[in-house]
C-alpha cells in the first residue's frame, strides 16, 4: 500500500501535539477547573501562535512584493516610454504624427500611441512574440508591427517615420552591433531618435529571459553613452532634449531610465 504524507492539521486536530490538551483530559476528573485553566491557556498560545505565524507570513508577502514592484518597474524602459508621451508630445510637437517603436513589448506602445488623436504608429519587436494576446496578433497581420532583428538593416526605407523611439533594445547590443543597430535608426528617422536606457545596477535579465534576449542587459552610464555618440558622429538634439526636461518640469515627471535625444542624419 501507498502511504501518503500525514496532514499536519490532523495532527493537531487529533490533540496529539498539543500537550496542554491532553494534560487536561488526563487530570479533568481531579479537578476541573485546572482542566478550564489548562484549557483556556493553550487556546490563548494557540490563537497567539497561528496569529503571529500568519502575520509573518503578510509581512514576508508585502515585503516581496515590493521589491519586485521596484523590479518590474525598473526593469521596464518600455513602460517608461508610456509614461513619457504626455512628455514626448510636448517635446516633439508634430514630430509625434508618424513615429517608429522598437523594442520589446512594442506593441503596447502602438497600441497606446495609436489611441492619440492625428498619430499614425508603427512598431519593431526585436524578439519572438509566442506569448502574443490577440491585439499584438492583430497589428503584426495588418503589418503595423514586426518582428525583425534589429541588429541587421532595418526593413524601411531612408527617413520613413518623423520620430524613432528605442526602449530596452540596446541594452542588450554589444557595441559591434551598436555600430550597426543605431545608424539605422537615425537613418529611418527625420526628426530624431529618442533613446530610452536603463541605469547601471537598476536591473539584469533573469535567467529565464537569455534564451529570448541572448544575452544579459549591459547597462552603461551616460558618460559611456556620450562618449559612444560622439564616437560614431551621432549628434545630439540638444533642441528637443531642452523642451523635453522643461516639459519634464512642469509635469513633475522625473524619468526611471536614462534618456537620450539624437538628431537623424540628413
Amino acid at each position: 500500500m501507498s502511504r501518503r504524507p500525514v496532514n499536519p492539521a490532523r495532527r493537531l486536530a487529533d490533540g496529539g501535539s498539543i500537550p496542554f490538551v491532553g494534560s487536561a483530559h488526563s487530570k479533568s476528573r481531579s479537578s476541573p477547573l485546572l482542566s478550564v485553566i489548562l484549557l483556556a491557556v493553550g487556546a490563548v498560545l494557540l490563537i497567539g501562535y497561528l496569529y503571529s505565524g500568519s502575520g509573518k507570513t503578510a509581512i514576508e508577502k508585502e515585503a516581496l512584493s515590493k521589491v519586485e514592484g521596484k523590479v518590474e518597474g525598473v526593469v521596464s524602459c518600455t513602460l517608461e516610454v508610456q509614461r513619457a508621451l504626455p512628455v514626448l508630445k510636448k517635446a516633439y510637437g508634430d514630430s509625434m504624427l508618424k513615429v517608429l517603436h522598437v523594442g520589446p513589448e512594442t506593441c503596447s506602445v502602438v497600441s497606446k500611441l495609436l489611441k492619440e488623436e492625428d498619430t499614425e504608429a508603427w512598431g519593431v519587436e526585436p524578439y519572438d512574440l509566442d506569448d502574443a494576446d490577440a491585439n499584438c496578433r492583430s497589428l503584426v497581420r495588418k503589418g503595423i508591427v514586426r518582428v525583425a532583428d534589429i541588429k541587421f538593416p532595418l526593413p524601411y526605407r531612408a527617413k520613413s517615420f518623423s520620430l524613432v523611439i528605442v526602449s530596452d533594445a540596446v541594452d542588450y547590443l554589444s557595441p559591434k552591433y551598436l555600430n550597426r543597430t543605431l545608424p539605422e535608426l537615425a537613418r529611418v528617422s527625420v526628426d530624431g531618435v529618442v533613446i530610452f536606457a536603463g541605469y547601471p545596477g537598476q536591473h539584469r535579465a533573469k535567467v529565464s529571459e537569455l534564451s529570448k534576449f541572448g544575452r544579459p542587459a549591459k547597462l552603461r552610464s551616460s558618460t559611456w553613452w556620450i562618449r559612444y555618440f560622439l564616437q560614431n558622429s551621432l549628434e545630439e538634439n540638444e533642441v528637443a532634449a531642452k523642451k523635453f526636461d522643461q516639459a519634464s518640469v512642469k509635469r513633475s515627471y522625473k524619468p526611471a531610465c536614462q534618456v537620450f535625444h539624437l538628431k537623424s542624419y540628413h
